[in-house]
């Protein structure tokens, strides 16, 4: 018997809690490392398997823009709400190109499109995008063994259980994991707009970041390799820029060394506004640490109160790692996040710079926090 060979009595077997699928998918099931089995179908691209770090997102719509953001790359998505795929998919809602997850897992998945803007059903969409999903689990427990656990790895597919639990044992997750370079551009692109130029660091760019920058800036977006000392010359840019944006994007942001001594070099020379995995890096640029969350925040309804002045904002949320406050000795802290008190803003107004860990660009979320975006409009405007 070798060490993957799941052993009776360790068996914690969720198969009775399947319920039958509108979808009429493959038999398949999702072995978690820890030996848990739930059985369901593998519908949309059907494999043998798949595996990734399990995650699950609160938002109750927006599926399409959580499939295809960036960030999810290495992970596994588990759809909290129970019924996705009702208003269909469209051209416009992309958030990347394709997607990067690994994955969904969703308790219910329906082919009927009830939505003037749809184009096709999430199912086609997942085929299309060579996608695989398992569907007519009871996500609810899942998502509270996730919560009681913490990020777990697993695999999914019409595969044994067996060959599912060493494939999930085997699976490296996204810790210590440079996945920067599987999304990041090749090569920089230029979104002409009626503001300042501004050059945005591509480490996982979302589309709705890039429409509510161009609405504000002339927009070179670069990969994230970019030398600092080239973009600060203009050599992206035909000119020097007046400002840098730093953005989201996946993994781990300790195992991103490179890039933090490379944006190191902007520090107090442009006006820098990062979000997300962008605010990771400026943090660790001042001498921060990072630490992955126990179950990350996934979601469109993260509260998040703001310093200044008490204003709590809902916020749209996307990942697994924050900053450590006690290493925080050189920026003041500006949001804070209501439900585990985590750091979710910071700024250093001498070097013009502030970042948050949140998405104020919402897709999809609400949109309290877009006024970040005129602040950084601001703040570069001052500085010319």
């Amino acid at each position: 018997m070798n060490d993957n060979t799941i052993k009776a009595e360790n068996i914690i077997d969720h198969s009775e809690l399947s319920y039958p699928s509108a979808n009429n998918g493959m038999p398949g099931h999702l072995v978690l490392a820890n030996g848990e089995i739930f059985k369901g179908e593998i519908v949309g691209d059907v494999k043998p398997f798949t595996s990734g770090e399990i995650v699950f997102n609160t938002s109750l719509s927006g599926y399409q823009e959580i499939i295809t953001d960036p960030s999810y790359a290495g992970q596994i998505i588990t759809f909290t709400y129970p019924h996705i795929g009702n208003y269909g998919v469209n051209d416009i809602d992309y958030e990347s190109n394709r997607p990067y997850c690994r994955g969904i897992i969703v308790r219910e998945i329906t082919d009927i499109q009830s939505n003037f803007r749809s184009q096709g059903s999430l199912n086609s969409f997942l085929k299309s995008k060579g996608l695989s999903a398992l569907v007519g689990i009871d996500t609810r427990r899942l998502t509270r063994q996730i919560r009681s656990s913490g990020a777990l790895n697993g695999a999914f597919g019409t595969l044994p259980v067996d060959e599912l639990l060493a494939i999930a044992k085997d699976e490296p997750g996204t810790s210590n994991a440079n996945l920067v370079k599987e999304v990041t551009i090749d090569q920089p692109f230029n979104l002409s707009g009626p503001g300042p130029k501004i050059v945005a660091y591509d480490f996982g760019i979302k589309r709705t970041i890039l429409t509510h920058l161009k609405s504000r800036f002339d927009v070179t977006v670069v990969p994230a390799n970019s030398d600092a000392e080239s973009v600060i010359k203009g050599e992206f840019t035909q000119g020097p820029p007046d400002g840098i944006f730093l953005s989201n994007g996946p993994g781990d942001p300790a195992a991103l060394g490179d890039i933090v001594a490379n944006m190191d070099k902007l520090i107090s020379r442009l006006p820098i506004f990062g979000i997300c995995l962008g605010h990771q890096i400026l943090c660790q640029v001042y001498g921060a640490t990072t630490v992955k969350l126990p179950f990350g925040h996934h979601g469109a309804n993260h509260p998040v109160k703001r310093l200044s002045d008490g204003f709590v904002e809902i916020t749209s949320q996307n990942h697994s790692y924050a900053v450590e406050e006690s290493s925080l000795l050189k920026l003041e802290v500006t949001h804070r996040n209501l439900n585990d008190g985590i750091v979710e803003g910071v700024s250093d107004s001498g070097n013009k710079l502030f970042s948050v860990q949140y998405h104020p660009e919402a897709g999809p979320g609400p949109h309290d926090s877009t006024y970040l975006f005129d602040q950084f409009l601001e703040l570069v405007k001052d500085n010319i």
